[in-house]
């Protein structure tokens, strides 16, 4: 009896373990498989491959939950006036999606191709666990990490915290701006960057209609 209940307790924690590897393997096909597909768009870009049984895995996982409605690029002017460089990776496909979208706000953008973005993300104070993809520095010296709203940067450059460098928006969430897929969405969260290396909530999105 002793060694079936043995064996039980081994099958539950390997059974365990596997569930929660598929969990998280089926975050990140979806976060690529959004970044993929952005990709896509850019003549100049490369294609990210992403397997398509994991990609059918994350759909059946957030199908259920997820709102259908995506954010919509539409032109404003929330950032009129604001110039900026974005650093980024050449073949960043959900980088060009952002810096497309922030243009469509008003945002004057130069984007500048980079080999080592760590050296940037370093350069301009952004803690390791606030880096996203691409680096967003306005010609004051203001810092916007990631898929960072537009709402949310105007908001911040009309009455920056005297604390603060920026904004950051951690990882590439999916539904985030130029990270549109599918109408999924994660919530997530934009941090605010404080001069002397710590981080607080500026904003908790729960909803894709927040973003506008």
């Amino acid at each position: 009896m002793r060694h079936y209940t043995h064996v039980l307790s081994n099958g539950h924690s390997w059974l365990s373990s596997r569930v929660l590897l598929l969990v998280v393997t089926s975050s990140l096909s979806l976060t690529l498989a959004a970044c993929s597909q952005s990709n896509t768009s850019g003549s100049d870009s490369q294609p990210v491959k992403v397997e398509q049984s994991a990609t059918q895995n994350a759909q059946v996982q957030n199908e259920s939950s997820a709102p259908t409605n995506a954010p919509v690029n539409s032109s404003s002017s929330l950032l009129k006036n604001v110039s900026a460089t974005v650093y980024k990776d050449a073949n960043c496909g959900c980088c060009k999606e952002w810096v497309g979208y922030a243009e469509g706000h008003g945002l004057s953008a130069t984007a500048q191709d980079v080999t080592d973005l760590s050296l940037f993300k370093e350069r301009y104070g952004v803690p390791q666990q606030m880096r996203s993809c691409h680096t967003t520095v306005t010609t004051n010296g203001y810092v916007f990490e990631g898929h960072v709203p537009a709402k949310y940067m105007a908001e911040f450059l009309a009455n920056p915290p005297a604390q603060a460098i920026g904004l950051a928006v951690p990882s590439m969430p999916v539904g985030s701006p130029g990270m549109e897929y599918e109408g999924k969405f994660m919530p997530y969260k934009v941090m605010q960057l404080n001069k002397d290396g710590s981080t607080q909530v500026y904003a908790a999105i729960e909803s894709p209609a927040q973003q506008m």
